[in-house]
């Protein structure tokens, strides 16, 4: 009878790891099939790039490649975001896919045959747009991985969300957007996400390689303002007036002295930035009043409201010494990017089967910030990096996020495409 049953156990484990092995050959058939598409889709939307809350022709573009696959299309989620959603053949959770379908406003210096010409209007001003952050890449991916599994609808166990949002790099002006709007406008139920997975491509990973981190892995991003009050005066009569940008000298430097000085760096890194500064209308006038923008970054929600509450005492008393005023104002735009540990955990095998074991490596916590930080306040998250630097580059030299020179390499966008549809078939299996 023992030896019964352990026969029985060992024909049932070759059966179930057989299955799970012509799965993976599937998975791996079907993403290198469509790399060609993966490159088409990837750089049309390079080429067409558009800005957050005005993608229009690029939610268009994505309905149309998704409208033959036997999807249920949602258009218009948060203003130009679309969800897709395949139901598999048997009952599982609910599966969340994310990519970010929005643009920057940055001029490309990239020498390529489909770089961006396009621009528009931003705030009241004509600007250039790129696809300089890779959302191009992630868009087309998830396109991929949309048409991949809606191949093998009979395997899938439960129901997959995908999810292409816009304005991830933020609404313009006061307007909502993003990842929060998609969450406020339902994108997490009806069905009830159970679990959400995301990728971001990076320009210093080699291509097709991932990183990924446990836990608190990018940074939460506020902006804020600081705005000066002083007393306006002839430029060679300084003593007549109070010098707002004089102040606000001293301020920029004393929010750095926060960093440096006040905060145990060996708990979370802290970032503290003024990018913005605007004063004054003539060479020979002290003016009334400087206003600053910059952000802030934590990676810890305690740390982020003390170092708020030091930069407002901060600004606040530096102003005072100079009988000039300082109001500070915090406007949050993502959260913490948490990635669930025990969600981390069980998916690093899915992982590695995707993209080899020896190109999966954990990284440390990074200063950058995103808003998918929101629908991890829905259901336990994933997010991870995906490699796009071309073979034999030094990532020292990787052209940033955000520049002109931002380039990546697509020739690997099927491993991404994989390993979204390794994900979604290892947690079916799971629960």
């Amino acid at each position: 009878m023992i030896r019964l049953q352990l026969t029985t156990t060992l024909i049932l484990f070759f059966c179930i790891t057989t299955a799970a092995q012509d799965i993976s050959k599937t998975i791996e058939t079907k993403s290198l099939a469509i790399q060609n598409k993966l490159t088409e889709w990837r750089r049309h939307l390079h080429e067409h790039p558009e800005l957050g809350n005005r993608e229009f022709k690029t939610a268009a573009y994505i309905v149309d490649q998704l409208k033959n696959l036997g999807l249920e299309i949602q258009t218009g989620i948060a203003k130009t975001g679309v969800v897709a959603i395949l139901k598999g053949g048997k009952p599982g959770p609910c599966i969340a896919l994310r990519a970010d379908i929005d643009a920057l406003p940055v001029k490309e210096r990239v020498n390529i045959s489909f770089a961006s010409k396009d621009s528009t209007d931003y705030m009241g001003q004509k600007v250039p747009v790129m696809h300089a952050c890779g959302h191009d890449a992630h868009t087309a991916m998830l396109i991929g991985t949309a048409q991949v599994l809606s191949a093998m609808k009979k395997d899938i166990a439960g129901t997959i969300k995908f999810i292409f949002q816009p304005a991830e790099e933020g609404p313009p002006g006061t307007e909502e957007g993003g990842a929060g709007l998609m969450v406020k406008d339902g994108v997490m139920d009806n069905p009830k996400v159970d679990v959400i997975f995301g990728m971001h491509i990076e320009s210093w990973i080699p291509a097709g390689d991932i990183q990924y981190k446990s836990g608190s892995f990018m940074a939460s991003a506020d902006l804020f303002t600081i705005k000066v009050k002083g007393r306006s005066s002839h430029g060679s009569q300084p003593w007549l007036g109070i010098d707002p940008i004089a102040v606000s000298a001293q301020i920029i430097e004393g929010l750095q002295n926060i960093v440096s000085r006040q905060m145990d760096l060996t708990k979370a890194p802290v970032v503290i930035t003024v990018a913005k500064f605007n004063s004054g209308v003539r060479f020979n006038i002290i003016p009334e009043e400087a206003l600053m923008e910059g952000t802030l970054r934590t990676l810890d929600s305690k740390m982020q409201t003390d170092v708020q509450q030091r930069m407002k005492f901060t600004a606040a008393k530096i102003a005072e010494a100079s009988n000039a005023i300082a109001e500070v104002n915090f406007y949050p735009k993502t959260l913490v990017t948490y990635n669930t540990p025990e969600l981390v955990e069980k998916m690093i095998p899915s992982l590695q089967a995707a993209a080899g074991k020896e190109h999966v490596r954990p990284m440390e916590w990074v200063t950058g910030a995103e808003d998918f930080s929101y629908f991890g306040t829905k259901a336990p998250a994933f997010f991870f990096y995906f490699g796009g630097m071309p073979k034999g580059n030094d990532a020292k030299n990787a052209p940033p996020h955000h520049t002109p020179d931002f380039m990546i390499d697509d020739s690997k966008l099927y491993v991404g495409v994989k390993t979204f549809c390794q994900l979604v078939m290892d947690y079916g299996k799971m629960k």
